[in-house]
């Protein structure tokens, strides 16, 4: 397995200095470094050059993830919107090819956080998303992307909360570049069983998120590591795992993700630091018995 982290982490707003990101994980131990697929988008193409060759001169590899926002929802029942969605999306394929990503996850099949004050129809918006994820999945191949649809707990998506509905999905998608990205914190949340979640997928997860039901890092709560690692290893998982704690509020960051208190204990930089180094070394005490 290969470990990493998500840089917003340590930020508040969903913009960062990723270069300053890769050499941060290195030196904490990490293998990958996951980046906001909205800032890369935005980025100059001098910048993404820039990013490329210190990720590879630090042989970090980089890892995408983005929740689509509304105005480009790839299963909106509204055409232009749905249109425009697909061509946001073909736009980051094409800039993390410059940066060589290959993989973008997050909701790719529809859009976050959900807006609950507006009626949704759930069967027609997920066979609009089928379509965009296969036509978007045609697309990524051309460029070695793997397309990472995540399950969400009910409070922030509605498409696919879990492992029944991810698994269902996928049988429709049925291409080789689509993949499921588990994280365990939804799945606390929606699963009878986090490790019976990750059985029933065998054979369709690309990734794994990992965090403390609370969303701090792993090995300061009571999340079930033991389970989830056996269940990994009988279902033949070895990608990449990705720690996505938030523990600091503020900012458009601690707005979307709903996080109104501080779970750091008023860390500075350098003891969130520490904490994701020592949760590194849990983790992988944990994943690699």
């Amino acid at each position: 397995m290969k470990y990493g982290v998500y840089y917003a982490y340590w930020e508040t707003q969903w913009a960062a200095d990723y270069v300053k990101y890769c050499k941060k994980v290195k030196n904490l131990g990490f293998d990958i470094l996951e980046i906001a697929g909205g800032g890369l988008g935005d980025m100059t193409d001098g910048e993404r050059r820039e990013l490329r060759d210190v990720s590879k001169d630090l042989g970090i590899t980089l890892t995408t993830g983005i929740g689509l926002p509304a105005d480009v929802n790839v299963s909106s029942l509204d055409e232009s919107v749905r249109r425009k969605g697909i061509d946001y999306m073909k736009h980051l394929i094409r800039c993390m090819d410059a940066i060589d990503s290959r993989s973008i996850g997050g909701t790719v099949h529809a859009y976050w956080p959900a807006d609950y004050s507006k009626p949704f129809d759930k069967e027609a918006e997920r066979a609009q998303s089928i379509k965009s994820v296969l036509e978007l999945s045609d697309y990524a191949a051309d460029y070695g992307v793997t397309l990472l649809i995540e399950t969400l707990n009910r409070f922030e998506q509605y498409l696919i909360n879990d492992s029944h509905e991810a698994l269902a999905y996928m049988q429709d998608v049925n291409r080789e570049n689509v993949k499921m990205l588990l994280d365990v914190f939804h799945m606390n949340i929606e699963e009878d069983s986090i490790a019976e979640g990750i059985r029933r997928l065998k054979g369709y997860i690309g990734e794994i998120h990992a965090g403390e039901k609370n969303r701090k890092v792993p090995g300061k709560g009571t999340m079930p590591w033991d389970e989830i690692a056996q269940a990994l290893h009988e279902v033949g998982f070895d990608g990449n795992v990705v720690m996505e704690p938030f523990v600091r509020p503020g900012g458009i960051v601690g707005s979307d993700v709903k996080l109104w208190r501080d779970l750091s204990g008023g860390a500075d930089e350098a003891k969130l630091d520490q904490d994701i180094a020592e949760s590194l070394v849990f983790l992988k005490g944990k994943l690699e018995k």
